[in-house]
């Protein structure tokens, strides 16, 4: 119950003791207190955007290894038929017997079909890994505005300084477009 008190009062912008004495107007102090009413909240949303969008990145890192082994995997093993299918035709080829002739030829068909399939596979997933290669540095420089703007908001509570905490703002919108650009490849 007081974590929810606390929230509520951060957003109602409530002093924590009514009864607390004010420090002068335009004093440090009472600039120091409302940035850091104001960045604690703040730098909360900007850590959510960052752990989103490092959830994201991470995501695209899974996908990026997971189908190049994958797609790898494929096309050794279609490698495998090709060889296979090789060797039927030469035994095709070599002997004179009509119904061995027929049964190697039969599984050198076999050995191609597969082959096709094997590499529309492998072809499906080199191009979901291409996809998430193109998403994956916008991804990177998005996690690295969301740092900044939170360094930033830090900086102004430290330096009492409202131009640093409009900046952070800033450098979270980059951060916010850059997001969007990895998700929705816009450009």
């Amino acid at each position: 119950m007081a974590l929810i008190d606390s929230v509520l009062n951060m957003v109602n912008k409530k002093a924590k003791d009514p009864d607390a004495p004010k420090p002068p107007v335009g004093s440090r102090s009472e600039r120091e207190a409302k940035i850091k009413d104001k960045a604690g909240l703040v730098i909360n949303v900007f850590a959510l955007c960052l752990a989103l969008n490092a959830w994201y990145g991470g995501k695209l890192s899974s996908t990026i290894m997971n189908n190049t082994i994958s797609a790898n995997n494929q096309w050794a093993w279609y490698q495998a038929k090709n060889g296979r299918g090789v060797s039927y035709e030469l035994a095709a080829l070599s002997t004179t017997n009509p119904q061995l002739k027929e049964k190697f030829l039969a599984e050198k068909a076999r050995m191609d079909d597969d082959k096709k399939a094997i590499a529309e596979t492998a072809k499906k997933l080199e191009a979901e890994r291409d996809e998430a290669k193109k998403r994956s540095p916008w991804i990177g420089y998005a996690s690295t505005a969301y740092q900044l703007a939170i360094v930033l908001l830090s900086a102004s509570i430290l330096s009492v300084s409202m131009a640093l905490f409009w900046g952070s703002f800033a450098v979270a919108g980059i951060g916010i477009a850059l997001s969007l650009q990895g998700l929705l490849l816009l450009l």
